[in-house]
């Protein structure tokens, strides 16, 4: 069956997830980020761990050592300060660490990189007993249980696995001293921590694609929706045409002045112009006026009709003078042959006398393509109706 433009069956465009994101709803996994959290304090405990326990033994300490000053002036809140002044630091490390953790992978490759204070804002909705019995016995509800069945399951099987392998350990541990005690249980936490970080990384690497098809499914656009998107980001055909002609009207105003002083005007024929003069009084040579590519070159040309300029087409020459020469600067002495014929056909026409194009010559080493690029072909310059006419035309009658 055909498509038609209502049904929200195309993927979201970047806008629409940009769109979405700044709105809150962005690619977020839950197990990824206690996935991320655990692993974390687990490799700082693991790294910190003599720190640690230097932190505690002098907080212990601390705390059960008094002397005869400290009974006379027993003061509970004091002593309590200073103990949490010792202890305060090494929680908040490793806390600081996982909160920055679990962050990091909600702003990461799952949030990119925003954060919405408008989560924080209570939302009454979620109040509403029918939404979350819709929520419950929905496909979202349905995918939690399975996602909460595997977790105990994977879990469970993990911390089994991890005290059947300790059982032995724990046996004997009643025959070791303190410290092999508090070695073996600080080596069998880590341990635990550990394998259940690696376990939840699994469920994070499952729960991730889902979360993501979900969001895709969520956001899924209709073909109407996608050109109604294409249309407001390049604008409508009117607005474009507006702005080219702001764009033109622009131009023309910057250039009004030296078109006046114009004489001719070489086109390529539609993407660029130049306007030349020719008096042997001020230069021994010809000078640029004005040149432009798009919308200035169409201004050159709409200007030189408003002032009855003649306008030629020689495609290769108009390149060549655009990539060569500066507007009011002469044109270089390698191009004086070929706009000497070209200002003399001008003249005769001032003059009113009826004479064929001239057949204009641009040097190879001058040829250039629409982006400024030495020209590739190694021939001369065509002559009106000949197999290059797509790079040099008849001139178009004044």
């Amino acid at each position: 069956m055909a498509e038609t433009a209502g049904e929200k069956t195309l993927a979201p465009t970047e806008k629409r997830l940009k769109d979405a994101a700044k709105d809150g709803d962005v690619l977020r996994s839950k197990e990824l980020s206690i996935a991320a959290a655990t692993l974390t304090g687990a490799a700082i405990l693991r790294a910190g761990g003599p720190w640690l326990f230097s932190v505690l033994e002098r907080t212990m300490r601390s705390g059960l050592v008094w002397d005869r000053a400290g009974i006379d002036a027993f003061d509970p809140g004091r002593v309590m300060l200073g103990l949490m002044a010792l202890l305060l630091p090494a929680v908040a490390a490793v806390g600081l660490a996982m909160v920055a953790v679990s962050i990091g992978a909600q702003l990461g490759p799952s949030g990119r990189g925003r954060f919405n204070p408008g989560n924080l804002a209570p939302k009454p909705q979620r109040l509403n007993p029918a939404s979350g019995l819709s929520r419950i016995f929905g496909p979202q509800g349905w995918i939690e249980v399975g996602k909460g069945l595997l977790k105990v399951g994977l879990l469970g099987g993990i911390a089994w696995g991890w005290a059947s392998s300790r059982l032995d350990g724990l046996a004997r541990l009643g025959g070791s001293g303190l410290a092999g005690q508090l070695a073996f249980g600080w080596d069998a936490i880590l341990s635990l921590m550990f394998q259940l970080s690696g376990g939840l990384i699994i469920i994070a690497l499952i729960d991730f694609p889902i979360q993501w098809l979900r969001r895709q499914r969520r956001l899924r656009m209709s073909l109407q929706e996608v050109r109604d998107e294409h249309k407001e980001q390049d604008g409508s055909p009117e607005a474009k045409g507006a702005r080219r002609n702001r764009q033109r009207q622009i131009a023309m105003g910057a250039i009004a002045a030296a078109m006046r002083k114009a004489q001719f005007v070489i086109t390529n024929p539609t993407h660029f112009a130049v306007a030349l003069t020719y008096d042997p009084d001020l230069a021994p040579a010809p000078v640029v006026l004005a040149k432009g590519r798009g919308e200035k070159a169409l201004a050159i040309r709409e200007l030189a009709a408003e002032h009855k300029l003649p306008c030629l087409e020689y495609p290769a020459l108009a390149r060549s003078v655009y990539y060569t020469t500066r507007e009011r600067q002469m044109i270089r002495e390698e191009l004086y042959a070929a706009v000497a014929g070209v200002v003399a056909f001008v003249l005769s026409l001032e003059r009113g006398e009826k004479r064929p194009a001239p057949v204009i010559d641009v040097p190879l080493e001058l040829r250039f393509d629409a982006f400024g690029k030495p020209a590739a072909d190694s021939g001369g310059q065509a002559t009106p109706g000949s197999a290059e006419k797509t790079d040099e035309t008849t001139p178009a009658a004044p």
